[in-house]
Formats: C-alpha cells, structure tokens, sequence
C-alpha cells in the first residue's frame, strides 16, 4: 500500500509534460539532425522521397507536448526541407513545380501524423487518469472499509485525497458542513439523499481538478463513506443483539442458579428443622439431620459469597492488597479448606519459588476453586500441582486426569453460570461460578488464568503470576 500511495499523486495529474521551451528545443535539435542526415542519403535516394526523415521529429514533439508543439515542429521541417534540400537551396522558393507537390504531401503527412500522436498522447493522458483514479478509490476503500470506526478514518482518507490531487489541504467531516471563506464544502450524500458527511477544499481549485473532483471523484467517495457507515451502524447492532443475547443468557443463569442451586440447601434446611422437633427421633437420627443443615447451610453461604464475588468483579468494586505473598504457603491453605483427601493432592513446588505480591486470601480462593474443581471431575485420580518460574513470572499448574475438556466447551468454561454438558448428572454439581471467579480474582493481581485439556488425558490449569508487580 505504501507503494501505490507514492504513485497516486503522479497517476492522478498524468503524465508530467515538460517545459514548453524544452519543445522548442527539441524541435530544432531533432529538425537541425534530419536535415543533417538527408545529405549522405542524397547519394542512394532523390531528394523528393527523402522527406520522411523528419517525420520521426515530428512524431517525437507530438508525443511529448501535445498537438501544437508537434504542428509547429511540422512547419519547421516543411521549411528546413525546402531551405536546404529542394532546388533551388538556400531559398524558400521551389524552381521544379513537382517538388511542390512532394512538399505539399510531406507537410499534410507532417501535420495528420502529428495530429494522430497529439491524439492518442491526450489518451493516454486520460487514461493514465482514469487509472490514477480507480487506484485512488481502491485505496480510499481499503482505508474506509477496513478501519475499525468511519470516523477515525476520515482525516487519514482526507489526507490521502489532498495529497493525490495536489490540494493544499482537504477535510472529510461526518453530517453536514457548512463551508467558509478558504473553504468550499462538498456534502456527500447516501442513496437516498441524506447527508451522511462533506468534502471540505480549497475554493480556488484550477478548474480541470474541480471538474475531475465533482464529476469522478466525489461519487466514488459518497459510494464509500455510506457504505462504511452503514458497516458501521451494523456492526453496533450486532454487538447490541450479543450484549442482550448475553445478558438474557445470564439472567437465565441466574434464575436457574436461584430457583435449584439456593432452593436446593433451603428446602433441606427448612425440611431437617421441622423433623428436629418431632419427639421420635433417636440420638443419631437427629445428629444426621444436624449435620445436614450445617452443611447445606455452609453449601447455601458458599454459593452466597461466590455470587457476591462475582457481582463485584462485573461492578469494578473488588479491593486486592499487594502484598508478598508464598505460593507454598497459599496453596496449602486451599488444599487444607478443601474436603478432598490429602493423599489425592500432590503438591511439587520448589523451595526457591519467589513469592508473589498479591492478595493471600482471593489467590487461596483461585486455587480453593481450582483444586475443588480437579477433584470433583478427577474421580480417584490423583491431582498434581506443580509450579516453576519462567523469567519474570511464576507458572502455577492444577493438572487432573479426568474426562478433559471439548474444544467447544473450553471456550466456555470461565463463563459465570456454565457448567458443561453434565451439569444435570448427580455426579456433575456446583454453581458454575468457581472458574468465573478465580480468572477474575487472578487477572485482578495482574496475571493470568488459562485451561489446556484434551478429551480423556485430564485437563491442565495455569496460573501466571508476576514475580514482582508494582
């Protein structure tokens, strides 16, 4: 693209014709060396027939300056021809009455050759413009259509308008814009007939640049500025329709997570409470149903916290502390709160691990909700934690050797309120806000939560931190 952009100025304005007495110039040079070269040729050729030697300089004048410098260069030859070469020399009469016939017909070839290349120059002239042009619209196309927003595009699409034409400067405002005293405004219109932005130039523009621009150039561009702003107005209603589609999908969530996940433990707390107070239940009957509700109780407060968790990280308001912090030490923390069996954690970090800053108590709760959710989906597989550091950053992996993960799913799995393809399974249960939270909770201290897996190999998941992040 950097390229044709040099290009454009130079394709816009045609080929560049030289100064016209560089045509008188060459005129007498090119007329001066075919007279010159007539004298040698005398001796194979008459003289009469010797006359096509000029022809070359006139077509050479015509094709570089245009029609009348190529019909000036004709008289000149017509008249070095007879000065020099037709009886008698050295005078501008003719003493044979035939030789006025071969001057006669050299000068019609003369002039209809110069005509001819005077032509087909400001053909070519027009067409090298008309390629100038399409080339312009081209990359006015690319820089419109490919932009992110029409309206940060606009100055650079101005800019590469003024340069191409040769403006002094050029302007290219979205709506209607009134011109002033440097300025005309051009408005660009839509299809149908509204003001979608204007064209603000120079006023005094030479008149073949103002034909050209309102004739050729300014339709093309109204055809592009419409066609990137309805682009424009397109692409935000769709992010509209996804941002509603995703806020229908998490309040669905929501109410699901309300109406099973908090119905759930309430309705065994409600229901162990009232069997409590009959008379007929033995000492271990009522011990069972104690236990039931501390632990929907405990269930029902986890789910509480997560949901509170999660409505500050979408509302901005979570507070993390900067602190140093041993990953040792915090994740033996998560391990110990977890009601998983030791022996089913494997836990491998270095002893010169560097410590972290941080938050202690949300990083316990990222690899709480990590660990939890390897041993849930690991069955009696061991799960491994390991941790490494790699330059700047330390590298904390929660690897399990359950089902894995979908390539589908895995896009999925940090949505608040996902919970795959066995969430109805008994053996499948939580609230789908675990991962949700921990990538919040780890991207809050600067650092990253990622998920590799592959279906029946386990799932890996990194945690990225920084050693040291002021």
């Amino acid at each position: 693209m950097h390229t044709r952009s040099l290009r454009l100025p130079q394709v816009l304005h045609g080929p560049q014709r030289p100064p016209l007495s560089a045509a008188a110039l060459a005129a007498v040079l090119s007329v001066a060396v075919a007279t010159a070269a007539i004298y040698p040729l005398k001796t194979v050729a008459p003289v009469v027939s010797l006359s096509v030697v000029y022809l070359p300089a006139v077509l050479l004048v015509s094709s570089l300056w245009g029609l009348l410098p190529g019909l000036g260069t004709s008289v000149l030859s017509a008249a070095a021809f007879n000065f020099f070469h037709i009886p008698p020399v050295g005078r501008f009469t003719i003493a044979d009455p035939r030789n006025w016939v071969a001057l006669a017909a050299f000068t019609t070839v003369a002039i209809v050759s110069s005509a001819i290349a005077g032509i087909a120059r400001a053909r070519s002239a027009e067409a090298e413009q008309r390629r100038g042009e399409a080339d312009l619209a081209a990359t006015l196309a690319r820089e419109l259509l490919a932009g992110a927003d029409t309206g940060s595009t606009l100055a650079t699409t101005a800019r590469r308008l003024a340069i191409s034409l040769g403006l002094s400067s050029a302007g290219l405002e979205l709506g209607e814009v009134a011109g002033d005293t440097r300025r005309d405004a051009i408005p660009l219109h839509d299809n149908e007939g509204r003001v979608r932005a204007t064209l603000l130039v120079p006023r005094t523009l030479p008149a073949d640049t103002a034909s050209r621009l309102r004739i050729r150039i300014v339709p093309a561009l109204e055809a592009l500025v419409a066609i990137a702003l309805r682009r424009d107005e397109m692409h935000s209603d769709a992010v509209e329709t996804a941002a509603l589609r995703r806020s229908d999908e998490v309040k669905t969530a929501l109410l699901r997570a309300v109406s099973h996940d908090l119905r759930t433990p309430l309705t065994t707390i409600v229901a162990a409470g009232h069997a409590l107070s009959s008379p007929s239940l033995t000492d271990q009957e009522r011990d069972e149903l104690a236990a039931a509700v501390v632990s929907e109780g405990e269930r029902l407060a986890s789910l509480v916290e997560k949901l509170l968790d999660l409505s500050r990280l979408q509302g901005g308001g979570l507070h993390s502390s900067r602190e140093w912090v041993s990953l040792e030490d915090v994740v033996l923390a998560a391990r110990d709160s977890l009601s998983v069996p030791d022996p089913q954690i494997r836990i491998a970090i270095p002893p010169d691990l560097p410590s972290v800053r941080g938050d202690a108590a949300q990083l316990e709760r990222v690899f709480a909700n990590l660990l939890e959710n390897a041993g849930r989906y690991a069955g009696r597989a061991p799960v491994s934690v390991n941790a490494t550091r790699t330059g700047s950053k330390v590298i904390v992996s929660v690897v399990d050797q359950g089902p894995g993960i979908t390539e589908t799913e895995l896009q999925r799995i940090f949505e608040p309120f996902y919970r795959g393809s066995e969430a109805d399974s008994a053996q499948w249960t939580g609230s789908g806000l675990g991962l949700a939270i921990a990538r919040g909770f780890v991207e809050a201290g600067g650092g990253t939560l990622t998920a590799e897996s592959l279906p029946g190999q386990g799932t890996t998941f990194s945690v990225t931190l920084p050693v040291d992040s002021e």
